[in-house]
């Protein structure tokens, strides 16, 4: 078994919504029938007891390898407590070649799962080992390294719970929910609407317990120490016992408390010192450690923090109960899990010498043995939820805390015996405030229900109804994609959006190109969401980014399907025919949002039978009002766009919109049949997004098809008399359409300069030709700069064989170079000819013929 291009597909695609990983897995043909090969199954059931049953791609089709790899990739992530349920496996036209599909949470561990598929099923056949349990540890480390941590995990919960996308930014916990002008974002558990000087005030506890101070916040007094006798002298004036810490810490790193005695103090300052320059002495505190959450203007979640300790039995060791206590499945190493494992280090001991104990004391029953003097969790501490019980006047406490400092999600640290009362009444005080708070001891309590902080946290950076989306088109199909994308792109704007897109000439912000090449693909489109000054964005989706990553988005609010052709890269990436095509283009039907709609061409049966995929409406297009599609949608109450005579007409119900076709430059008084085309569907479209119709009539009116505008798109340029139309149409039903537009313009001459894209198949390459011979005069064939994997002159070649019926060319020419081309094109025409040139280099080629329309 050969496993080959692993790809991620990190966004809905052919095979599903979930982010799955893809392989092409060839089989021998012993390995096309599992079920032959002696003793395979029970080999494997030996080494992976828990694996899903194995099934069959038919009813009576045998069990390939290739399944045998997917269900183990599905498993091994499912064992390794991975969310992940879908996997499948597909034949290919190749014999014996499968592509196989498994869903992951997370990329790494997906990769990584698929790996490990392969070394298990190897093993299986050829009868060696396979460590099941460092496979399984492997696959969890991985998981625990690189997924979102319980504080971040919740606000994304929450996100996704009211259909708010998300997008991790780097490999840690900085993640931007919404699109666009709409988006907001968090690290860890802090909001980009916090200013550093609040951050920055936090972090300063002498500073923040004189602001608290100033507010009527009791706090306990106390200052910075220079040195250890320093310490001491403070520890004086304020009066013992004292707490002795870092001026800047935080997760309780360096804090001793209860000082009582000098030599406590001195051993305090230098415990300290190791973790900040800057040392603070202050008031010791006795009573219990609270955190209390304050997110916004509000008291969210309170919690109890006991200190990491245990209980004696009279008969284990201190260390023994400690390990007992890390065998909780809820404590782990770091942030992961809800709870921490107790560390036995120096300050542990140091901890227990102070209660007369060392680690191998054994402990009286009932006693108890505290490890550590802080109680956070990071440090193996434990938490009671006491949300329920803050009296009022302490929780309006914490809150004037947070506000004082400047904080929009604040960790309130408080000590007193009891939030039952009024901190005044006790003696308490609020001890310090922390920025970026870590959220599991609400989330998930030792004691206790867990609170709803993550729902918090978003409904402070979203107002309720509010999902952080902006306007999202997708344009694909076989031909008018660009134009489509463009046009649509452009009515937006005059309807006041700030819009982004992307097509196969570049990505543009607000009609500005920041990229350029081919960018239909996903990587362009997220990069369009991550921009803060776009309110709609526009996006030609292309088959091979589709087949490549899958979307670069959940959900649409517009999905455009222009047409679905034959010439359309047919027999790449095992798309073979025209019925595979309409599949994957409808990738985005499948994703257009409940409350969204897919704009869909009538005329073409594959596109109208995408409306069964759809969650949201359908508007219907063509040219023909009586098309049965047409009426019978129309009957329905539903949306169309038609053509009645000279005016375009968009109705539902009774209701009608009509523009004259005369204002629509683009259409040349609607004789321009596929421009009339493009022109329904950006119509539909603009009118989903709810783009008013003045200004989309607007919009029509001023969008002129000029190079500039569309470039490579049917741009007309007149050169001494004759006309000259540059456009980039490769493929058979492009061809058609353009034949069908320059015939309705008259011409004494007509001649054609074209090239082939050799990604085609040899049969488009030809019929391209087959059907230009009819239509031109003369002939200019030329050479791609780029052959796509063709030998030098194939293409041509295949070219001229297309013309070798021609009935109306008299005269081939092979031209060496697109500009040799087209110069020897423009120096044959007379007035009254026509020029159509089929350019490869988009801009570099119009460059060059506005270039020489300017010399005249």
């Amino acid at each position: 078994m050969e496993v080959s291009r692993v790809r991620a597909l990190r966004g809905p695609n052919l095979w599903s919504h979930h982010t799955s990983i893809e392989a092409i897995v060839a089989c021998t043909s012993a390995e096309q029938d599992v079920g032959a090969l002696p003793g395979f199954e029970d080999r494997l059931r030996a080494l992976f007891p828990d694996m899903s049953a194995l099934q069959t791609l038919g009813h009576y089709d045998p069990i390939t390898m290739a399944q045998v790899l997917e269900l183990a990739a599905l498993s091994l992530q499912a064992q390794a407590g991975c969310p992940v349920t879908f996997s499948r496996t597909t034949a290919t036209p190749e014999a014996g070649t499968y592509q196989v599909v498994v869903e992951y949470s997370e990329e790494a561990v997906g990769r990584l799962a698929m790996d490990l598929a392969a070394q298990l099923c190897a093993a299986a056949a050829a009868d060696t080992a396979f460590d099941l349990g460092a496979a399984l540890t492997q696959l969890r480390d991985l998981d625990e390294d690189v997924r979102l941590g319980p504080s971040t995990g919740a606000i994304v919960q929450a996100a996704v719970a009211r259909n708010i996308p998300f997008r991790r930014l780097t490999d840690g916990s900085l993640v931007m929910f919404g699109w666009g002008s709409r988006q907001r974002k968090i690290q860890a558990a802090e909001i980009d609407s916090t200013g550093a000087i609040a951050e920055s005030i936090a972090q300063d506890k002498e500073l923040t317990k004189k602001l608290l101070h100033a507010a009527g916040v009791p706090v306990p007094l106390g200052r910075v120490a220079a040195d250890p006798d320093d310490a001491w002298a403070a520890a004086l004036e304020i009066g013992l016992p004292v707490v002795i810490k870092p001026k800047d810490g935080n997760q309780g790193k360096g804090v001793t408390v209860n000082v009582t005695t000098r030599e406590q103090l001195v051993a305090g300052y230098h415990a300290a010192a190791e973790f900040r320059d800057d040392i603070l002495v202050e008031r010791y505190l006795p009573g219990h450690d609270f955190r209390l959450l304050v997110i916004g203007n509000k008291l969210i979640a309170a919690a109890r923090r006991d200190p990491p300790m245990v209980v004696g039995d009279g008969k284990h060791s201190v260390r023994e109960l400690v390990d007992q206590v890390n065998l909780d499945p809820r404590r782990g190493n770091g942030h992961a899990t809800s709870l921490t494992k107790i560390r036995f280090d120096d300050i542990a001991l140091a901890s227990l010498a102070k209660q007369g104990l060392v680690a191998e004391s054994v402990a009286a029953k009932g006693q108890r043995v505290v490890l550590r003097n802080n109680a956070n969790l990071s440090t193996g501490g434990a938490a009671s939820d006491v949300t329920d019980d803050v009296h009022p006047e302490v929780a309006a406490r914490a809150i004037a805390a947070a506000h004082m400092v400047g904080l929009d999600i604040c960790g309130v640290d408080l000590v007193c015996d009891s939030v039952l009362k009024p901190i005044e009444e006790q003696n308490g005080g609020i001890v310090e405030v922390n920025a970026a708070p870590g959220l599991r001891m609400h989330l998930s309590p030792s004691f206790g229900k867990g609170r709803p902080v993550g729902e918090a946290i978003m409904s402070s950076m979203f107002a309720d109804g509010d999902d952080g989306r902006i306007p999202v088109v997708a344009v694909t199909g076989t031909n008018g994609k660009t134009t489509t994308v463009r046009l649509i792109a452009h009515l937006l704007t005059a309807g006041g959006l700030r819009t982004g897109m992307t097509n196969t000439d570049g990505v543009y912000i607000e009609g500005r190109r920041i990229d350029s090449g081919d960018c239909s693909g996903p990587r362009s489109a997220r990069n369009v969401l991550l921009h803060p000054d776009v309110d709609a964005a526009v996006f030609e989706t292309a088959r091979g980014g589709l087949l490549r990553e899958g979307l670069a988005f959940d959900r649409c609010q517009v999905a455009v399907v222009t047409n679905i052709g034959a010439g359309d890269h047919l027999g790449l990436n095992y798309i073979t025919t025209v019925e595979d095509l309409a599949v994957l283009k409808r990738v985005i039907v499948q994703n257009v949002a409940d409350s969204g709609v897919a704009v869909l061409n009538a005329n073409d049966p594959a596109v109208v039978n995408m409306a069964n995929n759809c969650r949201g409406s359908v508007t219907f297009f063509t040219a023909d009002a009586g098309h049965p599609v047409m009426s019978t949608h129309r009957a329905q109450g539903q949306r169309v766009v038609y053509v009645d005579g000279a005016m375009l007409v968009a109705a539902q119900g009774k209701t009608e919109h009509r523009i004259a076709l005369a204002d629509v430059p683009i259409t040349r008084g609607g004789s321009i049949g596929f421009q009339v085309d493009n022109v329904m569907a950006s119509v539909a479209a603009a009118w989903a997004v709810g783009t008013s119709w003045d200004d989309i009539r607007a919009g029509l009116k001023s969008f002129a098809n000029e190079s500039d505008n569309a470039p490579g798109r049917f741009n007309v340029f007149s050169y001494r008399g004759a006309t000259v139309i540059a456009d980039y149409g490769h493929n058979p039903d492009a061809i058609l359409a353009l034949v069908g537009a320059v015939e309705s313009m008259p011409a004494k001459r007509r001649s054609v300069v074209i090239s082939g894209a050799g990604d085609r198949r040899d049969e488009d390459i030809r019929q391209q030709t087959e059907i230009l011979g009819a239509a031109f005069d003369d002939v200019l064939l030329y050479q791609d700069q780029c052959q796509r994997g063709r030998a030098d002159g194939e293409v041509v070649a295949l070219l001229r064989q297309g013309l070798a019926g021609a009935v109306r060319t008299t005269h081939v020419d092979e031209i060496n170079g697109e500009f040799v081309a087209i110069d020897k094109a423009l120096a044959r025409l007379g007035e009254g000819d026509l020029c159509l040139i089929l350019i490869d280099q988009v801009d570099e080629a119009l460059a060059h013929i506005a270039s020489r329309i300017a010399q005249g």
